[in-house]
């Protein structure tokens, strides 16, 4: 088939490199001719485990290609995917100026039928939108030009979006098109050999069902941090607790990892996004709220944490960080627990020493040159001279750690865990301060100290 990609964004750039690299012929389109241009070079403006190399071995087979121009992107496709960015607005809501700019795109220049396809996560009621938008377009122009428009939500995790593309669980398209379903199933079928993954349903259920697994994931996560909170207060081990209920088929082990609080593109933007949807039609969603405001709070642990180890006075202190990126496998800052503990770290008067193995590069677009940040080469050169060491970032390069080096190199010996990482009986063992999330004892100070 030969498809148009609308955005080379996270989700446009892996869904048009996954679908060149199973034989069709894929048009990538962007505004940004800086970023196509490197695109052509095979080089990617994200990082994403195995996606450079596709992205080149596509472009060299001639299945994938970039182009800036408009007319070009909306000629070659007969499946318009529009894979654009929905920032949160002001209010929440998910701002759609770049999908509906897309559409009026493609009423503006399609000469032929087209499949318009929803990949950007957008509200209930967007394919309506995008229908009138086209629409508009096209009577502009004095065509009646048949076209469809069908959801077709994405489930990509960042750091495994090739794996997620390719082995996903399902496939969720919303349309009520016989024409559609039968392209949509040409498109799919690489995907669809070894079991029917292919769910039909209406567009707007479709539209709520991105939303509403979202919205659990993140439940998931901040009911778990609220028992660690808890945990802590009464003196119990949440990772005891989390085996126990880990255990029940009815819950399982995914997304019950207490830590410090979800960031990245889709969770936090995506919750807000749904408890406005409910809020316009006068529906207080009372558990999304919750779920925002129990993840804004977590947030601010691992500071109230490393305050609390040096009596509230952090100023002059250097803080060394392991870990920048919302998540590991990923350069993503977006909403980052990391970032909350920098700026609060600075604005108590103290500097930020921190290492990220991808992440460095975006922390310096974010923050620039600043004289209390400094970001090295290594997690040993992170550390070193530093009055304590906090984790923001669950890389496997920090899950183990020689706790008296550790001890030897850090001023004062105290490390803030977000993640969970370690034993607290090895680290204090060590003579170090402990302070993780609903570890019961671990937050206690050693008689040595």
């Amino acid at each position: 088939m030969k498809i148009t990609i609308f955005g080379t964004g996270y989700v446009g750039l892996v869904t048009g490199t996954c679908l060149a690299d199973v034989g069709h012929d894929v048009m990538c389109m962007d505004v940004d001719a800086n970023k196509i241009a490197r695109l052509r070079d095979g080089e990617i403006p994200i990082y994403e485990p195995g996606l450079e190399s596709m992205v080149r071995d596509n472009v060299a087979s001639g299945r994938l290609r970039f182009t800036t121009d408009a007319a070009e992107a909306v000629a070659f496709g007969t499946l318009q995917f529009i894979a654009v960015g929905t920032p949160p607005d002001e209010d929440g809501s998910a701002d759609l100026q770049y999908v509906l700019a897309v559409a009026k795109t493609i009423g503006q220049h399609m000469q032929e039928y087209k499949v318009i396809v929803d990949k950007s996560t957008v509200p209930v009621g967007t394919a309506d939108r995008v229908k009138e938008t086209v629409g508009e377009a096209l009577a502009h122009r004095g065509e009646t030009l048949g076209f469809d428009v069908c959801s077709n939500p994405e489930f990509l995790k960042e750091g495994a979006a090739i794996e997620d593309f390719t082995f996903g669980a399902r496939i969720v398209i919303g349309t009520d098109s016989e024409r559609v379903k039968e392209l949509m199933r040409e498109c799919y079928a690489p995907y669809n050999r070894l079991h029917e993954k292919l769910m039909f349903m209406d567009v707007r259920a479709a539209e709520l069902t991105k939303y509403a697994a979202n919205a659990m994931l993140a439940t998931k996560i901040s009911f778990m941090n609220e028992i660690a909170n808890l945990a802590e207060r009464l003196g119990a081990d949440v990772e005891q607790v989390r085996h126990g209920i880990g255990s029940d088929p009815r819950i399982g082990y995914q997304f019950i990892y207490p830590g410090c609080g979800y960031g990245g593109s889709c969770f936090p933007k995506d919750v807000q996004a749904l408890a406005r949807s409910a809020s316009d039609v006068d529906y207080h969603a009372e558990l999304l709220t919750a779920v925002e405001a129990v993840n804004q709070r977590q947030k601010q642990n691992l500071f109230t944490k490393l305050s609390q180890a040096f009596d509230g006075d952090l100023a002059g202190k250097t803080i060394a960080l392991w870990g920048l990126s919302f998540k590991p496998n990923t350069d993503d800052m977006r909403d980052a627990p990391s970032r909350v503990l920098m700026e609060a770290v600075w604005n108590a008067g103290g500097r930020v020493q921190a290492f990220d193995p991808e992440a460095m590069r975006e922390c310096r677009r974010l923050y620039g040159e600043r004289d209390d940040l400094t970001l090295v080469a290594d997690r040993i050169q992170a550390v070193k001279g530093a009055d304590a060491l906090v984790i923001c970032t669950e890389w496997k390069e920090f899950r183990t750690v020689d706790f008296d080096w550790l001890k030897g190199n850090l001023a004062t010996p105290v490390i803030v865990d977000g993640r969970n990482l370690y034993d607290p009986q090895a680290v204090k063992r060590a003579g170090l301060l402990y302070f993780a999330v609903g570890r019961g004892d671990s937050m206690k100070v050693p008689a040595s100290h």
